[in-house]
């Protein structure tokens, strides 16, 4: 009844027509009274803005009746905040202050922030719906940070509650989660770039080989779990990297960025941008090379990127993107908790490599109907490839056999998608609310191919399977999916204050497996007795409806309550079946995972000096995939990965930003602000038919998550100190505790750690230098145990480093 209750309380669209009014006016100088143009106009209620002309003229129109604050911006003057009420056709003049005074680089942000600051999404934007979600947005101009190394401790450290393993391949990939969720390759999110998706195969294998350099990203949203009825069914949510755009205000525009750091890194960031009358353009290419603190560990990466758009004019864009990466990176392996302990910079795989070569295409129509109405259709494709070959036993303490083969695991994805948004604003009751409308198809045909590789040490990625006939690991593999979605949401605002926004997303899913696998037996000697090919092939269909009702309350300009439930669900895949992993044992019967997200929250605003976001969640799952060791006889064990159990996860996470010298000071050269960002997590296995599993905690959850900095400066320079402790977390659903006897290094849980960062940055004209020391105590420490590549075994996290970048824009 709840589901069809919401359901046609969504389809419900009034078409009466109320009225609404237009609000048009002119931005001038409050000194010599002449226009300025290109001043932003912005509409700080309704998430709309203008931008005036030469003449310094703008205009809305289909305004609804109601009291607004008006916000208006350009560099040149004083931010100036107004509020007004409309309730016929209304005429608002704006005379801005001139600063008289040259702006440093400190200021400018300061003054960007006076609007915007480190803030949440807005209720709409563009084609999406954001009423009543919990959301945060990092944007990479306020932040003081290690961008050579994408170092995601520092870049993400304003996003409660997030898990990061840490790679140190100088941030080729992404490793995120968070509220229990695993933080392998971020699979557990919906990630995406410019709003289509990166990761191998969004159903079938959501992993995310390619991250963005951080030096090319203006933003990055992220929303929780409630993404779902929008973007998708992952549990954690949505990651969109919104790259920069092309810059509107020159032909020409060039960046270049050139990094030095420890361990031999290396990391050449250049770009292009402009635009030319209705054409705009912005591409970059970024090298990056280096080693580890850590033995057969080094890296090379090619990255490329091109967005070329054209404005056929200003109800309508097209846009065309195409990213390019390609890296190598041999891989030490991992060790054993003794090993960890005695030298973390040992190393005894010589014969690891890993490569990735990602390309993504992207084709994006936006068109306005009119000033209520917005449409965005978004092509999209992948071609790719990952090879990973090594040595990879269980037995991480054991030495690797240099005449024996590697292990070689070589995966093809190939997938395209389409996806239409229209967006509308109509009246009802004398309100404005919103719709939203969205379909998406998508289709992937991948590969995996495992078996015996080469026994070099070099990268070489070929398969020797008819000399070693009788290797114990092989299959042969294809997985054609294909998903198709419709979703919806619509805002119903109740009252100027209070807005109710149910959604609906319909899912048909129809993964498949084809292919076969070796089965060989051997007897106690070791001599194969049975060597025989075993086919496998599946499909699986399912078709469903998830459901979703966001709430936001705002009974002050500085307050808003808001809370969301919404149902999510995550498919198993069959790479997860087929992939035969020496370190655990999987259940051929794995099944999809279901439950749902909910959050309660407030956050806002207190004027200038305090930002802050407050809240709780509830996360459940049915049928949740985890990890246990379970005995096999007397003498053996086992890691077995299926469907575990059901779980729960709750806690606290909150965000306070305190602007210390607005408090107390109006000295406007000056900067120092103070943040917190604080999770308390729980979590229990409620049932299992496992043994030993019911009451435990689930895996990958901190306790006690907390990152803490203080960023200052002084004109145009810029420094941050940044804290972070996380508390202990286990890596399996038993809750095993660290084991020095083990041979594995993969059972055991993450001891609590805390690491130190400083970032320093300096413009002086056209160029601006920046340095820092990551890991400034200089902590032994680690983030993950891999029970795969890059392991398997303990991965430690680097050593104190250094790293240095100059700047020249012109």
């Amino acid at each position: 009844m709840l589901k069809n209750a919401l359901f046609l309380i969504f389809l419900f669209v009034n078409l009466s027509v109320f009225a609404q009014f237009s609000v048009s006016g002119k931005v001038v100088s409050s000194e010599t009274k002449t226009p300025i143009a290109y001043a932003e106009v912005y509409i700080l209620d309704l998430g709309k803005s203008k931008v005036s002309d030469e003449a310094g003229n703008f205009e809305f129109s289909d305004i609804p009746a109601g009291t607004y604050e008006f916000a208006v911006f350009n560099l040149e003057y004083e931010v100036l905040k107004k509020q007004f009420t409309i309730s016929e056709n209304t005429t608002i003049n704006f005379e801005l202050e001139l600063l008289g005074e040259q702006l440093s680089e400190v200021l400018i942000t300061k003054r960007k922030e006076e609007i915007f600051a480190l803030r949440n999404l807005k209720q709409v934007e563009g084609t999406a719906i954001y009423a009543g979600k919990k959301s945060e947005v990092v944007v990479m101009d306020n932040l003081t940070t290690n961008t050579a190394t994408n170092n995601a401790r520092q870049i993400y450290a304003q996003v409660v509650g997030l898990n990061i393993y840490e790679n140190n391949d100088g941030g080729l990939q992404l490793n995120i989660g968070g509220r229990g969720l695993n933080p392998n390759r971020t699979a557990n999110f919906n990630t995406r770039q410019n709003g289509y998706d990166i990761s191998a195969d969004v159903l079938g294998y959501p992993e995310s080989y390619y991250t963005p350099p951080a030096d090319a990203i203006s933003e990055i949203e992220v929303v929780r779990g409630a993404a779902s009825l929008q973007y998708g069914t992952q549990f954690g949510g949505l990651i969109n990297f919104k790259l920069h755009q092309p810059n509107p205000k020159k032909k020409i525009e060039w960046i270049s960025r050139q990094s030095l750091g420890s361990y031999e890194l290396f990391n050449s960031f250049n770009s292009l941008s402009g635009t030319v009358g209705k054409f705009g353009y912005y591409a970059y290419y970024n090298f990056k090379t280096g080693d580890d603190f850590r033995p057969n560990s080094e890296f090379d990466s090619h990255n490329a990127y091109a967005h070329l758009e054209y404005n056929f004019s200003e109800k309508t864009t097209l846009a065309f993107e195409m990213s390019y990466l390609n890296y190598l990176a041999q891989q030490p392996g991992g060790l054993t908790d003794r090993q960890f302990e005695e030298d973390p910079t040992f190393s005894n795989r010589t014969r690891n490599w890993f490569k990735v070569d990602w390309k993504l295409y992207s084709l994006r129509l936006d068109h306005s109907f009119s000033e209520k109405t917005d449409f965005s259709l978004n092509l999209f494709a992948l071609d790719a490839y990952r090879k990973s070959v090594g040595f990879r036993e269980n037995r991480v303490s054991q030495q690797d056999d240099l005449d024996a083969p590697r292990e070689l695991i070589s995966g093809n994805f190939n997938n395209w998608g389409a996806e239409a948004r229209l967006l509308t604003h109509y009246n009802l009751f004398g309100k404005e609310n919103v719709v939203l409308f969205g379909g998406k198809y998508y289709q992937s045909n991948n590969s995996e191919r495992q078996g015996p590789g080469t026994n070099d040490s070099d990268a070489n990625f070929e398969f020797a399977s008819s000399e070693y006939p009788n290797y114990p690991r092989q299959s042969d593999f294809e997985f054609p999916n294909l998903n198709f979605a419709a979703f919806g949401e619509n805002i119903f605002n109740i009252s100027s204050k209070f807005s109710v926004t149910p959604g609906f997303r319909f899912e048909y899913i129809k993964t498949q497996s084809e292919g076969e696998y070796k089965k060989i037996n051997f007897d106690i000697a070791g001599n194969p007795i049975l060597n025989e090919d075993i086919a496998d092939n599946r499909e699986f269909d399912r078709a469903f409806v998830l459901l979703g009702v966001g709430l936001s309350y705002k009974p002050l300009k500085s307050l808003e309550i808001y809370g969301n439930v919404s149902q999510n669900y995550r498919s198993v895949t069959f790479n997860d079946i087929r992939i035969t992993n020496p370190s655990l044992v999987v259940d051929p019967n794995i099944t999809d995972e279901q439950g749902y997200t909910f959050d309660l929250g407030a956050r806002g605003r207190f004027g200038k000096y305090l930002s802050y976001d407050i809240g709780g969640f509830f996360l459940s799952y049915q049928d949740r995939l985890g990890v246990i060791v379970r005995e096999v006889s007397d003498i053996q064990e086992e890691r077995f990965r299926g469907n575990i159990g059901d779980a729960v996860t709750y806690g606290l996470e909150s965000f306070v930003d305190w602007n210390i010298m607005e408090t107390f000071s109006a000295n406007r050269n000056f900067k120092m602000n103070y943040f917190v960002n604080l999770a308390i997590t729980d979590s229990e296995y409620t049932s299992s038919e496992e043994n030993n599993v019911e009451g435990k905690k689930v895996e990958f959850i901190p306790g006690i998550n907390l990152k803490t900095g203080l960023g200052f400066g002084y004109k145009n320079f810029l420094g941050s100190l940044q804290y972070t402790y996380l508390s202990k977390q286990f890596t399996d659903a038993t809750n095993s505790e660290r084991d020095f006897e083990s041979q594995s290094g993969i059972v055991g849980e993450i001891p609590a750690y805390d690491i130190l960062d400083l970032s320093l940055a300096y413009t002086f004209g056209r160029f601006k230098l920046e340095s820092g020391i990551n890991n400034v105590l200089n902590n032994s420490y680690f983030t993950r145990r891999a029970t795969g590549y890059p392991g398997p075994g303990i991965l430690p996290s680097q050593p104190r480093t250094w790293y240095a970048t100059l700047q020249i824009k012109i």
